[in-house]
């Protein structure tokens, strides 16, 4: 299922329309997983939510390889055009 990214939150996570769905939960937050992006206020930080936000905002992603629901928020691996975002884009 493709998902819309509506909204890039942090250097590693954003938002989705429609909700996903995973095991009994449910949620719009979606984490990228095996990425060490910097932390709010950390060196480096707006560089990789801009960076983020150019490869996701507004492109439908398919989510896979789902590992964990951490704070609200699907931990996947993540997919524009087919591809791994982690090998080609981040």
């Amino acid at each position: 299922m493709e998902l819309k990214v509506t909204k890039v939150v942090k250097a590693d996570t954003f938002e989705v329309f429609p909700p996903w769905r995973w095991k009994d939960q449910s949620g719009i937050k979606v984490k990228v997983a095996n990425i060490e992006a910097p932390r709010e206020g950390e060196v480096g930080y707006e560089r990789a939510k801009v960076n983020l936000k150019s490869v996701l905002e507004g492109k439908k992603v398919e989510l896979k390889n789902k590992k964990d629901v951490d704070f609200d928020c699907l931990v996947c691996d993540v997919y524009v055009d087919g591809e791994d975002i982690k090998k080609t884009k981040l």
